[in-house]
């Protein structure tokens, strides 16, 4: 197998491996530079060494930013630099088992913000006051103005309001842990593209230095061809000559 020695560690990788200096977008040439002072435009370098400054330039370029990286920052380098899915680190740090109280907080603001809680409230509220006025002609165990009524209403309120606020706590939270998964799909996503952009540049540049290196040959070869042709036309007349005479 064709093999290459790395100009910065002196190592051999793979041929199919090689990245040269030329293809280094100019920040992360710069952090090699500062490391290895003698790499210049004409050296080489193996993907998996230009991984860990490209891992550095995306480290430093998020600093520069938001002054130190958060550790959603530092995941999502890490994955990058380990070729790893987000999604599994994202989807096993959002699955948290919910409480019993929470079960039951959510199920309270479901029931008490939906048509089912209204009109049932509205039945018993109407058969309450039908059931004292009518059928007990008012002499029953909640006459009008209906105290006990109003004490039942005022309790339900004061105790669904704080369950309903603990469940839209936990709605806000989830809404939190979403755009936090978010931030991190995105920013990953944005790295992937530069280093696919990047990787692009690396072909290019390889397939522009391949022809380059073709045409050298075909203008050597083309070269040789017309030295050969002016060789035997400069021949030609000598013979002639010799012929006549």
């Amino acid at each position: 197998m064709k093999t290459f020695r790395s100009d910065l560690s002196n190592i051999e990788f793979p041929f199919a491996e090689r990245i040269s200096a030329k293809t280094i977008r100019h920040a992360v040439l710069e952090l090699i530079q500062n490391d290895y002072p003698q790499f210049t435009h004409d050296s080489f370098l193996s993907v998996s060494e230009l991984n860990v400054y490209r891992e550095k330039a995306v480290s430093e370029y998020l600093k520069k930013e938001t002054g130190e990286l958060t550790e959603l920052e530092q995941k999502v380098i890490s994955s990058v630099a380990g070729s790893t899915t987000i999604t599994d680190k994202v989807e096993s740090d959002g699955n948290q088992a919910e409480t019993f109280g929470e079960r039951i907080a959510d199920k309270v603001a479901s029931f008490g913000g939906s048509w089912r809680f209204i009109i049932s409230f509205m039945s018993f509220i109407f058969l309450w006051i039908a059931a004292n006025i009518y059928l007990l002609l008012n002499k029953g165990f909640d006459p009008y103005p209906f105290i006990l009524l109003n004490l039942i209403l005022s309790c339900i309120a004061s105790l669904q309001a704080p369950v309903i606020m603990m469940s839209q706590n936990r709605q806000e939270d989830k809404d939190r842990e979403r755009g936090r998964k978010d931030y991190m799909i995105n920013l990953k996503s944005e790295i992937e593209v530069r280093t696919l952009h990047e990787k692009i540049d690396h072909m290019i540049m390889d397939q522009q230095m391949e022809l380059i290196e073709l045409q050298k040959i075909q203008i050597e070869m083309m070269n040789e061809i017309l030295h050969e042709v002016r060789k035997e036309n400069g021949s030609r007349p000598s013979h002639t000559k010799q012929n006549h005479e």
